[in-house]
């Protein structure tokens, strides 16, 4: 790298930055997702609630939705959500599915899939963060696969709990997990190039 300053890439006018993207109601709606994975663990792991536990992932996947909406509807996409989001979204899926794992209340392949492509993405971003490489922001594609993944893995365990109609919950599983995975796959991969001109950005200086 040259002896030159890097310049940051510009940061677009609505997206908040300082204390006020940190104190949005977005934000705080993703805080409280990540405070509520004990919560989820405790019902699945030491009451052996399957039920509870689903409808509380179930849930948490659905304030991935809402919390969206909000920040896009009120003004308030901030440079923290950014980052907290996703990486909210990755922390809640890696640990749910361990858990469902250990419980037998998922397909191992179709888990193994999952956390395999999500630790390969949050290793790689760590990564770069760690060697000064701009931040690749989530694209539509992988925000979509997220979201299908996080209504699929709460229907899996409902599906296998005894709540009324289990069977429908183990069909939709199938119909949001196997377009979610394809679709988290796709995504990943279109990182790649993302990924590729970042590190040129970085080692050029520009």
């Amino acid at each position: 790298m040259g002896s030159e300053t890097a310049v940051p890439p510009s940061i677009p006018e609505t997206s908040r930055t300082g204390w006020a993207g940190v104190w949005t109601l977005p934000n705080l709606i993703t805080v409280v997702r990540l405070a509520c994975i004990p919560w989820f663990l405790w019902l699945l792991v030491s009451q052996e609630d399957r039920t509870a536990a689903a409808l509380l992932l179930g849930a948490l996947g659905a304030t991935d939705w809402v919390d969206g909406w909000i920040a896009r509807r009120f003004d308030q996409v901030s440079e923290v959500g950014k980052v907290l989001d996703p990486t909210a979204d990755r922390l809640l899926l890696v640990v749910a599915l361990v858990a469902i794992v250990e419980d037998g209340s998922i397909p191992i392949w179709f888990a193994v899939l999952v956390l395999v492509r999500e630790v390969l993405i949050g290793l790689t971003a760590l990564l770069l963060l760690m060697v000064g490489v701009r931040r690749i922001d989530v694209t539509w594609w992988g925000k979509t696969g997220t979201f299908a993944l996080l209504w699929a893995v709460p229907c899996f365990l409902a599906g296998q709990s005894t709540i009324g109609a289990a069977w429908t919950f183990e069909a939709m599983a199938w119909i949001f997990g196997i377009p979610g995975l394809a679709i988290s796959w796709f995504a990943a991969w279109g990182y790649v190039p993302v990924a590729r001109s970042a590190i040129q950005e970085w080692r050029t200086g520009s």
